[in-house]
Order: C-alpha cells, then structure tokens, then sequence
C-alpha cells in the first residue's frame, strides 16, 4: 500500500454514471533466490483486467519481449569481450506507466475509504490489460533521452555508441542486463534510471528467464536446474529417478 500511494497510484472520486468498475484482489508470492532458498514474501495487488472492454477503457496492448537469440548474443559478448555484465531490476514496475483511457477500480480489500467511492486509476497496475505497454512505452521514452537507440530487429534490445565505447541494455519486463565497454557508463546508465524508477542493482547477473549464470574470466556456464526441480514439483514428479537419454545418430 505505502509502494501504491507513493506513486500516486489512484485518487478516490465518485463513479461517474455509466461507467463500470474493474475488481481486484491480493496476490501472495514467495520469491526465492537461485540456489532455490526463499528470497523474500511479496504481496502484490492486481486488477481483474479480464473484465475491461476494448476501446472503453484500454486500447493497444502489445509490448515486445526480449528475444533469447538476443540474449544469448549479449552472454557471448561479455565473454569473448571480457565485458563486464549486470543485472539491475525496477520495484513495482507497472506503477510507472502512465493511463490514458479512464480507469475505475474497487478499493482493495482491507482499504476503506471513507466515503463511498472508487479509485480512479493514474497509473498502470498488474492484470490490467495495457500495463505492459504502458511501462515500455515509458521505459523507450527514457532511453532515449538518455541517447540510447533502439536496435531494429528487437526492440527491447537499446544501445548507445559513444566513440569507440558501446553500452547495450536488453529488458524483459522488469528484469534488465546491462553489458559494454566502458563500466562507467554503466554506472550513470544505473544513476540515471534510478532518479526515475525505483530500481534495485542485482550485481552481477547471476540469474536471468529461468537461467542461472555462472561465469568466469574464460566462459560462462547456463543452467536451468531450479527451474526443471520446480517444473518436477509442479507436476508431481519430484521422486522419480533421472535415467539417461541415448541417442543414435546415423
């Protein structure tokens, strides 16, 4: 609640006549850290999007996702360039996507208001169907006026050369790798996102989609043990014995 009244989430109005209310609900989580043990207890609050109606109060929904052939393009630089490589991550990451379209929401539970009103929506929120848009758009917009380009076969993919010094960022949703030349540049890349998004330095990318990365001065090593123990808990096949696989080529 403090995350969403600091950013000017909503202001309490009346509901205006023939307008309709999106619902909400908690959402409780445990985020774990990549050697599996618990992080930290998250609660997040998400809108019921799945009743909003199109050209009433949202519109275009569509915002690109990092392609892994990028990814994996970035990893092998960092090697073979000896770059160094981090990984920085935006709190509460739809909060800084600006609304458009009018936007009623019910208070959520254990918020009273005190008279009968609705949140009226300022900022995007989980589950509504442009959030995602809304928060690249802002992003894209900040990018560039840090003067860094968007690459033209993946947009979530900026740039910025400067000489013979070249700094790369590519995002996914709220999760960011940042790679180039020149460390310093990186630093003010992180100063200048942080005096507009609340953001956190990760440090080195240690785990990125699922991917844990270990890396030393000659290679970088790619595992996706966590995420295949989680997908065995998942579907109840945590017990079973791995056996090996043989495949014959001809």
């Amino acid at each position: 609640m403090k995350a969403l009244q600091k950013n000017s989430t909503w202001e309490m109005v009346e509901l205006p006549l023939n307008k309709k209310i999106v619902g909400c609900k908690w959402v409780f989580t445990v985020k774990y850290k990549s050697n599996g043990t618990i992080d930290r207890y998250k609660a997040g609050l998400v809108s019921k999007g799945y009743t909003q109606t199109y050209e009433i109060d949202y519109q275009e929904t569509f915002a690109p996702m990092a392609k892994m052939n990028d990814v994996r393009v970035i990893l092998s630089l960092t090697v073979n360039l000896d770059w160094p490589l981090q990984q920085f991550d935006v709190k509460n990451v739809f909060l800084h996507g600006d609304l458009i379209k009018e936007v009623y929401m019910d208070p959520p539970s254990g918020f009273t208001p005190k008279e009968a009103k609705v949140c009226k929506l300022k900022k995007a929120l989980y589950g509504l169907k442009q959030s995602l848009r809304t928060w690249f758009d802002r992003l894209s917009y900040s990018m560039k006026e840090y003067g860094f380009k968007q690459a033209l076969t993946d947009h979530t993919l900026f740039y910025k050369r400067d000489g013979d010094d070249i700094t790369l960022l590519i995002v996914y949703v709220d999760e960011m790798i940042v790679t180039g030349i020149n460390i310093s540049e990186i630093e003010k890349l992180q100063c200048r996102l942080a005096k507009e998004f609340e953001m956190k330095d990760l440090g080195a990318l240690k785990y990125f989609l699922g991917i844990e990365v270990s890396r030393s001065k000659q290679e970088i090593f790619l595992s996706q043990q966590k995420y295949i123990l989680y997908l065995l808990a998942e579907t109840g096949n945590l017990a079973y014995e791995p056996m090996d696989t043989l495949i014959e080529v001809n």
